[in-house]
């Protein structure tokens, strides 16, 4: 497997672990419990990501899905115990809706060195189909013992986009939802003024010491919520908060509707 994933430690009980080799950068995040282990996401599905899970726990592990694209659900066929919003549950159980060919060809394009897994076989890539353990809702509780994870429905990048907020911890899962680099609210299964609603609500969250993104570099400052809100509230008013008003350019991101 290699130096496919990087592990870095963003507490005693949490990890990020993050596939830098490709131009995704997409980050997953384990959280340990008394009881159980929470992990968001399973990344690009290039490397063998439960071998890394392995790795830092023996504690039975819960997936859950920040939302169904391929980038984050790669490893999902390694887990057993997944659960998904049922905004996307239609997705994760038959098929997102993009071609095999064209996610095969990003992934491919999106390799930044040959520091791949000697075991992967692109002709061999699909992307995961099947029923969850689990149908979640907007604020459920997630208790992995001693840890209380609630889900904030947070669509726009997609139907059922979940953020998980960790309030005892002040910590924010935000998935697709926030990141520094360009958000995604142009594909034909987005929906702007929903994505609009979706940072208005994260916005309001009070108690926060971290946004853990699910792409790009880790380190989000907080005051990035307001900064996209107010980009989102700027491009309302001036009736272009639709598909194919362009990509809208700032510091520190980009929006592309």
């Amino acid at each position: 497997m290699g130096d496919w994933f990087t592990i870095e430690k963003i507490d005693n009980d949490t990890f990020v672990i993050s596939e830098y080799g490709h131009f995704e950068r997409v980050h997953s995040y384990l959280l340990l419990g008394d009881k159980f282990a929470l992990l968001i996401d399973t990344g690009l599905g290039i490397g063998d990501i439960k071998k890394e899970v392995d790795l830092l726990t023996d504690l039975p592990i819960k997936v859950v899905t920040t939302h169904v694209h391929w980038d984050h659900i790669g490893g999902h066929h390694l887990f057993n115990n997944i659960s998904v919003h049922e905004g996307d549950l239609n997705w994760y159980t038959h098929g997102i809706p993009i071609p095999l060919n064209i996610i095969k060809r990003q992934i491919i394009q999106g390799l930044l060195s040959k520091n791949k897994p000697e075991e992967f076989d692109i002709n061999k890539y699909t992307v995961y189909t099947g029923e969850p353990s689990g149908v979640l809702a907007d604020n459920d509780i997630i208790d992995i013992g001693s840890r209380k994870i609630m889900v904030i429905h947070t669509p726009g990048h997609s139907p059922g986009h979940i953020c998980l907020y960790e309030a005892e911890r002040g910590y924010l899962y935000t998935g697709d939802l926030i990141y520094l680099g360009t958000l995604y609210a142009f594909y034909p299964s987005t929906n702007p003024l929903l994505y609009q609603k979706s940072i208005e609500r994260i916005s309001q969250i009070n108690n926060l010491n971290k946004v853990l993104p699910g792409h790009h570099d880790l380190n989000v400052p907080i005051n990035m919520i307001q900064k996209v809100k107010v980009a989102f509230d700027t491009i309302e008013k001036n009736n272009l908060l639709k598909h194919g008003s362009g990509t809208f350019s700032y510091p520190q991101f980009k929006i592309k509707l």
